[in-house]
């Protein structure tokens, strides 16, 4: 049985050790998980030439926003989310779509979120923080401020959370400047590492809530230190892309996840980059 991750580029994903090291840990012997360099263009002609023996595909940037025209079938997460970052190979040779970034996040933040957490901060606007939208949702978030360079698309952003009846009934604007509150209960950061030393700037002198940055290179990134200082719990993007891996094992093998063995051998592979 065979899966991949694709995307333009490739070479640093770390799917390729997580999904290996679950198959390993699981005893699937007959399992094989590799990576291909395949953007936008060249994503129908990969998925058209592949046999029998595929059972899924992970998709990382550009083909997110693509994937879907080639599923049979897309479900309510991707559909919401405008992302699609699975394909799982139906029993008739087609392809179901779905978004396992919403499940990793919410299982990342899921063990350190205190009962009635009802206020969260998203910062960035792109295809990342629809799905930490999304997943803010499902931890019971009912208050939402979004903040990102482009004020008009966070508004954007904000208006559509809204508008999905998924209880998020209340919500604020904002730029990328000093945060004005530090009374959310869970901060995700959805921003590239560029932004990384500008956010950090941001992060207040005294914060008791928890931060997700979904950077998980060069760990611990530069907001993740700073929040750190601020005595915020930090969780790495990491525990986002392991938890979303492990989703994407189920779907593919039919086996839960041994997730502990994954997150190591994700871990191991971080720190010897």
């Amino acid at each position: 049985m065979r899966a991949a991750v694709l995307g333009s580029p490739i070479a640093h994903s770390l799917s390729p050790v997580i999904h290996r090291a679950g198959y390993l840990a699981a005893g699937l012997t007959g399992w094989e998980y590799t990576a291909h360099e395949v953007d936008a263009d060249a994503l129908p002609g990969f998925v058209d030439g592949l046999d029998a023996s595929w059972r899924g595909l992970s998709l990382t940037m550009p083909l997110k926003q693509v994937a879907g025209a080639l599923a049979t079938t897309v479900d309510a997460v991707a559909s919401r989310s405008g992302a699609v970052n699975t394909l799982v190979r139906r029993a008739d040779g087609g392809w179901d779509a779905t978004n396992t970034d919403v499940m990793g996040i919410i299982e990342a933040l899921r063990p350190h979120l205190p009962d009635g957490a009802t206020r969260a901060l998203v910062l960035g606007s792109g295809a990342t923080a629809r799905s930490a939208v999304l997943a803010m949702a499902g931890l019971g978030i009912t208050t939402l401020t979004v903040r990102a360079r482009d004020t008009a698309k966070a508004a954007d952003l904000l208006s559509w959370a809204l508008g999905l009846d998924i209880g998020i009934r209340n919500g604020s604007v904002a730029d990328l400047g000093p945060w004005v509150s530090t009374r959310d209960d869970v901060v995700v950061s959805t921003l590239p590492a560029t932004a990384a030393e500008a956010v950090a700037a941001t992060v207040p002198t005294v914060h008791h809530g928890i931060l997700l940055d979904v950077v998980y290179a060069g760990w611990p990134t530069p907001p993740a230190r700073a929040a750190a200082d601020a005595g915020m719990t930090v969780v790495s993007g990491l525990d986002m892309l392991v938890h979303q891996a492990a989703e994407q094992f189920r779907l593919f093998t039919g086996h839960d996840a041994p997730v502990a063995e994954m997150a190591a051998a994700g871990r191991a592979a971080l720190a010897a980059r």
